[in-house]
């Protein structure tokens, strides 16, 4: 059975980015490539992708500055309300909610996992809406202060396994769902 999955990296204090949408904090931090958790593994396990715009756009400036292609050979979803560029024949820019075009996404998946790569506020729309089934988190020993947080809103966590990585903590997490206010 596909699984939608939030695998992502994290500053201590819990930010996906600093407040310029910088990723500075996660790419001078050391890593072992084979090691728990490891991005190889993971992207094997993946059949489609779903990414927000800000996410997508952080991809093609990056590839721009260094040269790189687009690297997803998986069918690729945007959320956004924007017009931006298709950086393969496998990116498809969406206006829906995620509720209309999940299943659509599960089925390309095949019997691979979905990936929903960034940001917070998109996984957060996935888990509000019951379709995103795991939160994997490498922690990296940084603070950020401020920025785009993991998770802009409240969320139930079960933990299902930890590891290190080099600097890094590595978790995973099925979703519970929404943590409810007391009265």
């Amino acid at each position: 059975m596909t699984k939608t999955v939030f695998y992502t990296a994290t500053t201590l204090d819990g930010f996906l980015a600093d407040d310029n949408d910088s990723l500075d904090w996660l790419l001078t931090q050391p890593i072992d490539e084979d090691g728990p958790f490891n991005y190889g593994e993971f992207i094997a396990t993946i059949g489609a992708i779903a990414m927000g715009s800000t996410t997508y756009e952080w991809v093609l400036a990056h590839n721009a500055t260094t040269g790189e292609a687009w690297a997803y050979e998986q069918p690729s979803w945007v959320f956004t309300h924007r017009d931006l560029p298709l950086a393969a024949e496998s990116v498809r820019l969406t206006t829906a909610p995620v509720t209309e075009v999940h299943a659509e996404m599960v089925a390309a998946a095949g019997d691979k996992d979905l990936w929903m790569v960034g940001g917070g506020d998109l996984a957060a729309q996935f888990a509000e809406a019951g379709l995103l089934d795991e939160v994997v988190v490498s922690i990296a020993p940084v603070t950020v202060g401020s920025g785009k947080p993991l998770f802009p809103r409240r969320f139930d966590l079960e933990l299902l396994e930890v590891d290190r990585n080099k600097a890094f903590i590595g978790a995973r997490y099925r979703v519970v769902g929404p943590r409810l206010r007391p009265d």
